[in-house]
């Protein structure tokens, strides 16, 4: 099995969204990802689809005429389009057989309509909360074309790929762990964790609730540290520049 992390631009904000008290009144440039995983039956399955590539000529794309047009500014370069990324790895739209969505956010979900022939797994509960809320734009990701295999609960998706719940920025919420026979266990945390504050700060207070929030991540820092376990946060520039990113990989 083989790990490919891709970036996908950044999306610009307010730190506190990020990690209230610690530098409030500073932007924040974040790092949006998408992960590829090579399975080993030959099958390829990418966690979350970061935000629409219509983003790279229209940043406003998702936002404009409501007020987080200021608040979430995607930042998107050419080759920062997911078909872009994907076609420098040789893989097409069309090669994706899964997709897991930690959630159904525009930067997390921005590009599902690329992969018709894909299943889509994400929380049955989740699902449901996003379904027609304008804080998850479902035009990304709500459409005819997909097939969508609803979850309930945690369970292991396929031989090494495991799903957690991690409620508190969303309902039902999941992080994935992806078990890697040469580079270790390593946690998708999506946006349980944003950032390494969040831990250090005990900051918790950007996420929709913040106490069941709290609990996700103590949850996932208890399964890193059982299961030693690189945790990889959501939006995290410090930690974004000390990994390999896509074209190189993890094993």
């Amino acid at each position: 099995m083989e790990m490919f992390i891709i970036p996908l631009g950044t999306c610009n904000c307010p730190y506190e969204v990020v990690a209230p008290g610690v530098h409030d009144g500073n932007l924040v440039k974040l790092p949006v990802p998408s992960y590829l995983i090579k399975l080993d039956d030959g099958k390829n399955l990418l966690i979350d689809t970061g935000m629409s590539r219509l983003h790279i000529t229209d940043p406003g794309a998702t936002w404009r005429g409501t007020e987080m047009i200021d608040i979430l500014v995607p930042e998107m370069a050419p080759e920062d389009n997911l078909e872009t990324r994907l076609a420098d790895l040789d893989v097409r739209p069309t090669d994706i057989d899964y997709v897991i969505n930690t959630h159904l956010h525009f930067d997390h979900a921005g590009n599902n309509d690329l992969f018709e022939k894909a299943t889509f797994f994400v929380q049955r509960e989740h699902y449901d909360w996003a379904d027609g809320n304008d804080m998850f734009p479902n035009q990304y990701w709500n459409l005819p074309k997909l097939k969508y295999e609803l979850l309930d609960g945690e369970m292991e998706l396929f031989p090494g790929i495991e799903v957690i719940l991690t409620p508190g920025h969303a309902p039902a919420h999941e992080s994935v762990m992806v078990r890697l026979p040469a580079s270790g266990n390593m946690v998708v945390c999506g946006d349980a964790v944003y950032t390494q504050d969040n831990f250090d700060f005990d900051s918790w207070g950007g996420q929709a609730d913040p106490e069941t929030a709290a609990q996700s991540g103590a949850k996932l820092k208890r399964i890193a540290e059982e299961q030693n376990a690189l945790l990889l946060f959501g939006h995290d520039p410090a930690q974004a520049q000390q990994l390999h990113r896509s074209p190189q990989s993890y094993r």
